[in-house]
């Protein structure tokens, strides 16, 4: 039974939700919990960094929580178990830690064909996700 999906979504891309969404609300055992999940990528390299504003992480993980937030109010307001989280590293890194946080019974995601260009987006992740990830995994085209 699937009581527990993690979703995780790029804000910035409908495509990592606009599919995985409906497929992971279709497989949820009634009463169960979806959790919604945002990551901040870390940028990785102290010099890129130093160029960021001074606060730009708690900023960017709390933009993105309220943003979480808002997109959990608008999509799903027929859905009580839904929780927001953010993350902040790895993208496929932060995914699979979650899950294993919120005890995910199938981790629920967007895939696409990687590219150089689109590392870094959530659904680019796919294929690092499902071959580390301690629990299921369901990529959506």
């Amino acid at each position: 039974m699937i009581k527990s999906i993690l979703l995780p979504i790029d804000m910035q891309h409908e495509s990592s939700w606009v599919r995985a969404l409906p497929m992971a609300r279709s497989i949820l055992q009634p009463g169960g919990e979806l959790h919604l999940l945002g990551v901040v990528h870390d940028v990785g390299n102290a010099w890129v960094a130093s160029y960021l504003p001074k606060g730009y992480e708690k900023k960017a993980l709390e933009d993105l929580k309220a943003a979480l937030q808002a997109f959990a109010r608008d999509k799903l307001p027929d859905l009580p178990g839904v929780q927001t989280h953010v993350g902040y590293g790895h993208v496929a890194e932060t995914i699979i830690a979650m899950a294993a946080k919120v005890h995910a019974d199938l981790i629920v995601m967007a895939s696409q064909s990687p590219d150089e260009l689109r590392t870094f987006r959530i659904a680019s992740q796919g294929d690092r996700v499902a071959r580390h990830a301690p629990t299921s995994v369901l990529l959506v085209r």
